[in-house]
């Protein structure tokens, strides 16, 4: 229920339906504004909404949506329900238009159809059953030309009737300019005159003097006088000929109009149906243009009765505003509760106030707004926009507010507002107010919206207070919502002491005396009386008898008011600061976790890439010792293929360690990761193993320290080096071998002349530290034969008569390995499984010569 009857004219939703309108393409999408009504079913209010939100992605998204011809020809499809009435050129020419657009906006949502998810659904729904008319379309193309003109081709006999048409027009012009010419030449007809259509009859202009020269009828005459217009007698038939024509030719396309308008006549049910569609369809992009231009959305609509706006504006003040170039300041308002707060609040009224806040805090709820400040502060435009925005998004239009707002639905929006004095019912303006209140009084209830502006204003302030009083304790028990503006104190009052009331203060600046428009909710506001008369100029003295006359405790009580109201400001600035400077916390521990959950990424990239890359060094490895290995035994341990086949070893090795570098910049990259994390955990990192790339390899020239001999490394170990000084091996610690470069090399010696004695140290070194038993369990092939050939090279060495070599039975692999190389070696006598007591097959006892 929507009360007044000027509801609308009050609230300024006159002015909306104006501003939709003109933005309609037809009277069809017209007729929908004018129809657009308030309710209160969140369904059909939600189904509006959404429609028109999609119409506003179109308008924003798409290109090529179809706007042109929106024709309304509802009345043309009236005329012809008659048996007899026919369509007009135009008329059809209408219908074709316009019926090509519903057909192009019908494509349109199909082509925007996504298998089971459609683009835009409620538009698409609305589309799902509108019949179109694709066969008579072409049959109308067929009949009308592109200008909306029968063609000739509609039917033979039309066809045959213009081409007699052409025939006799071009022979009455031939017979005309001769004519023409001949009296031209006469010199009774001006020479730059040419034929002239009169009356559908071509005619030669003459001048009265030589009329009679000229054979023919007088037709007219010009305004002046000065000439007149002579149908010469040898064309007077075919002009007849061609009045018959043309009366021939409009008859027969009466008939084909006809004919055709009997195919149409079964048909317009169906496609009145379609027009209703182009107008639904006009009427959204409307309320999608106003919303676009009011920067209006859809907020969170829900069924109960319910007020949370932030950022609320008047479209109309903010359309004004913006053409001079002004702010609107944007409302934030909270009224909620319900018919359940109701009962709990009379609990609390028997246990009373203070234990009521002790338990909950603060109010249950705050259903009625009480506005009170200064004159001019905005308490009116506040009023006007809760009741135009309640009655424009129940009435299907999205509204300008924060998308986070919530919006409820209500039953009955109730106003008293303005001057309702009535000379014609003889009603004061007071008596109209009351009369406000007694209908509200009576239809209220816990889903009515009251909108009240100067509450009580209009009698003697003291009784009048008093009635607003009583008045406003029935609106409370009855659960309902409102927005009142007043300047009573009595209501102030009244709003701190009950639950479902609260007080609302539009802010002022009392230094610059002007108004903020801002609405603060929690505490009354000042009518700022005495410092308005101030600034206005009043004299002091009457503004000091009127504080006394009034008291010091109301002006005090005034001051008051001002302090909350300024340090309600303040608070309210700090709390804003610190919301976003949270906002800004969260922002920046997002953006740190995101940032940590790609560096983990990348660990384990690199982590992955460096397993990778070490198993095809590994794999690469294993195959080119393989390769040595099958060289040295096809090659039956010639020394001179044994040493070629170590020198390609050693360039692999070299290979490798070139390669080692990348994947020693890998493994730096992951500890400095996991360093970095184990930090922020304060946890111990663990490292990963590095190569060294700087440490001695195979084939380095070396020397032992403190000593000159020069020599070559030819098997690394973990912690010692086999080196060859010349054709004598012998095994030392790293820590006492140096790498030298090559000019110490010139200078130093590989001669065995001159490291004999250096040299015989170190083979009676090896001598001491050889065993003469080797054990190879447990290794693999690859490693176990490496083993085995450095091993026997230094039995040789060492003179050793007799070795074992423990290889273990299992699957018997490594000790045919071992054989197969033993098969291949120079200087062994011979070789055999040990005694079966002392181990049997599991090792292979080895014999020099």
């Amino acid at each position: 229920m929507i009360y007044p009857e000027n509801f609308e004219q009050k609230i300024g939703f006159d002015k909306i339906r104006q501003l939709i309108t003109a933005r309609c393409l037809s009277s069809l999408g017209e007729e929908k504004v004018a129809a657009m009504f308030f309710s209160s079913n969140v369904d059909f209010i939600q189904t509006q909404l959404y429609q028109t939100q999609e119409f506003i992605r179109i308008i924003r998204e798409e290109d090529r949506f179809p706007v042109n011809y929106f024709y309304d020809v509802r009345g043309a499809l009236k005329k012809i329900r008659i048996e007899g009435a026919y369509l007009i050129e135009k008329e059809l020419f209408d219908i074709l238009r316009s019926m090509e657009t519903i057909d192009e906006i019908l494509r349109f949502f199909q082509l925007k159809q996504e298998s089971d998810n459609p683009i835009y659904p409620h538009l698409q729904a609305l589309a799902a059953d509108v019949p179109s008319f694709p066969q008579l379309i072409k049959q109308i193309n067929a009949i009308l030309d592109k200008f909306g003109k029968v063609k000739d081709s509609a039917s033979p006999a039309l066809a045959d009737i213009r081409k007699q048409l052409t025939q006799t027009a071009n022979s009455i012009s031939h017979t005309l300019q001769s004519i023409l010419r001949t009296a031209q030449s006469e010199g009774f007809v001006d020479k730059e005159a040419t034929p002239t259509l009169r009356d559908g009859r071509l005619m030669i202009p003459v001048s009265p003097a030589y009329k009679r020269k000229l054979k023919g009828i007088v037709h007219d005459e010009s305004a002046t006088g000065k000439t007149v217009f002579i149908e010469p007698a040898e064309v007077v038939e075919a002009n007849n000929k061609i009045r018959e024509l043309e009366s021939k030719e409009k008859r027969e396309i009466v008939c084909i109009l006809t004919a055709f308008t009997d195919q149409i006549r079964p048909l317009i049910p169906k496609i009145e149906i379609s027009y209703q569609f182009l107008g639904v369809i006009d009427f959204i992009r409307a309320k999608a243009l106003f919303a676009i231009e009011v920067e209006a959305i859809s907020p969170i609509v829900e069924s109960r009765p319910k007020i949370n706006w932030m950022g609320a504006v008047h479209p109309l003040l903010y359309l004004s505003h913006r053409k001079q170039n002004k702010p609107v300041v944007p409302l934030d308002i909270k009224l909620e509760g319900g018919a359940e707060e109701g009962v709990r609040r009379k609990e609390y009224e028997e246990k009373g106030i203070e234990k009521r806040k002790q338990e909950n805090g603060s109010r249950i709820n705050q259903r009625i707004l009480i506005i009170s400040g200064p004159n001019a502060g905005g308490k009116s435009v506040l009023l006007k926009t809760v009741g135009l925005l309640q009655y424009m998004l129940q009435s299907g239009l999205l509204i300008p507010v924060n998308e986070r707002s919530q919006v409820g639905i209500f039953n009955d929006i109730f106003l008293d507002i303005g001057d309702e004095q009535s000379i014609e019912n003889d009603l004061s303006t007071y008596s109209s107010h009351l009369t406000n209140m007694k209908f509200m009084l009576k239809n209220a209830r816990p889903d009515s919206l009251i909108l009240i502006d100067e509450f009580g204003s209009g009698t003697e302030p003291q009784i009048g207070g008093a009635i607003a009083e009583a008045l406003l304790h029935r609106f409370n028990e009855k659960g309902s919502f409102g927005v009142i503006t007043t300047h009573y104190h009595n209501l102030k009052i009244f709003a701190e002491g009950r639950e479902g009331v609260v007080n609302g203060a539009m802010l002022y600046d009392r230094y610059k005396m002007q108004p903020l428009f801002q609405l603060s909710i929690g505490n009354p506001g000042s009518s700022f009386a005495v410092e308005i008369a101030r600034k206005i100029g009043l004299p002091e003295d009457v503004i000091s008898e009127a504080s006394e006359k009034v008291g010091q405790d109301y002006v005090s009580m005034d001051k008051y008011l001002l302090d909350i109201a300024r340090d309600k400001r303040y608070w309210e600035s700090k709390r804003q600061q610190i919301r976003q400077q949270e906002k800004r916390l969260e922002d920046l521990t997002k953006h740190y976790q995101s940032n940590l959950e790609k560096m983990e990424m990348h660990r384990k990239e690199l982590i992955t890439q460096a397993k990778t890359e070490a198993e095809r060094l590994l794999s690469e490895a294993n195959a080119r010792i393989e390769n040595t290995i099958k060289q040295i035994r096809e090659t039956q341990a010639d020394k001179e293929k044994t040493k070629e086949t170590r020198r390609s070893l050693e360039a692999f090795k070299e290979s490798l360690k070139e390669e080692a570098d990348t994947e020693n910049e890998i493994v730096r990259k992951i500890n400095k990761i996991k360093d970095r994390e184990a930090r922020k955990r304060n946890k111990k990192p663990e490292r990963q193993p590095v190569f060294n790339s700087e440490i001695i390899e195979v084939g380095d020239a070396v020397r032992i320290k403190s000593q000159g001999a020069v020599g070559e490394v030819i098997e690394k170990k973990d912690k010692t080096l086999v080196i060859a000084f010349g054709s004598i091996k012998t095994t030392v610690k790293t820590e006492q071998i140096e790498k030298i470069s090559n000019n110490q090399i010139k200078k130093g010696t590989i001669q065995h002349s001159v490291i004999s004695s250096n040299a015989s140290d170190s083979l009676s070194k090896t001598k001491l530290q050889f065993k003469p038993e080797i054990d190879i369990r447990g290794m693999r092939s690859e490693e176990a034969l490496l083993t085995v050939t450095y091993y026997i090279d230094d039995a040789i060495q060492c003179n050793a008569g007799r070795v074992r070599i423990l290889h273990g039975t299992g699957s018997g692999a490594l000790r045919q390995i071992v054989r197969d190389y033993l098969k291949t070696v120079d200087g062994i006598k011979r070789f055999q499984d040990e005694h079966v007591q002392f181990g049997g097959a599991g090792i292979t006892v080895v014999e020099f010569e």
